[in-house]
């Protein structure tokens, strides 16, 4: 697939690499990224050659600055912005994909920056990385996740810091946190994200999709509902071999 005005998106043995591109722009979300991540997901979800996928950005300052505020506060009529919400809700499909999502991050990561983040599985940052969730000092509220999935991330307490005094953190307060997995050197950053995501692509991929699904999954589960999800899909694996 190419093509594509604000992404680069390319797919070498099992790994998908998908570039936010628009470093000019500190790789801010705008709405030709949402229609181009729409159809890279929906590609991506479907491809079983996919085992895996890393998220980064292009340029040496911003993983994602956030949203282009020039065209998302420039809002169209109410009625017509619903209809392109439930007709490309980018971030339900994110969180739909099966394939595990790696995430490298560097520079800035903030507002749909951050929120793109959460929506993958893994994620490794550099040393300088700056994480927030700047919309406060706007008058609004994320949209696109952060104040569902940064809770779920880092707890409640440390989730409405961020989000009520926008405060930025590091690399290493990410790390604590619990937000980020790694803290690598940026010139090691794709390297070691490769290596994580080819020891992933190794394994048999039904299993590797089945154990990312009994996780998500039963997050938003009780205990004893978490473990029956968890035996049918063991189930359904072994008799899928059977």
């Amino acid at each position: 697939m190419n093509g594509f005005r604000t992404l680069i998106y390319e797919k070498r043995e099992g790994i998908g690499y998908l570039t936010l591109n628009r470093p000019e722009a500190l790789n801010a979300y705008n709405m030709q990224m949402r229609d181009d991540l729409y159809e890279v997901l929906q590609a991506v979800r479907d491809d079983d050659e996919v085992r895996v996928v890393i998220v980064k950005g292009a340029g040496e300052k911003a993983f994602c600055a956030g949203a282009d505020l020039r065209e998302f506060l420039t809002a169209p009529p109410p009625v017509a912005a619903r209809k392109v919400r439930f007709a490309r809700d980018v971030w339900k499909l994110f969180l739909s994909i099966p394939q595990p999502m790696i995430a490298a991050l560097h520079g800035f990561v903030l507002g749909s920056g951050i929120e793109i983040a959460l929506c993958c599985d893994i994620r490794i940052a550099t040393p300088e990385t700056k994480f927030g969730l700047p919309e406060m000092g706007l008058g609004i509220i994320p949209a696109a996740g952060g104040t569902q999935t940064l809770p779920r991330t880092i707890g409640r307490s440390r989730a409405l810091e961020m989000l009520l005094t926008n405060r930025w953190i590091g690399a290493d307060e990410a790390y604590l946190f619990g937000l980020v997995n790694r803290i690598v050197p940026k010139n090691d950053l794709l390297q070691n994200t490769e290596e994580m995501a080819k020891k992933i692509a190794s394994y048999d991929p039904a299993a590797v999709q089945r154990a990312k699904e009994s996780v998500v999954r039963g997050m938003d589960m009780s205990l004893q509902e978490g473990l029956e999800l968890e035996k049918l899909l063991a189930s359904r694996l072994k008799a899928k071999r059977s």
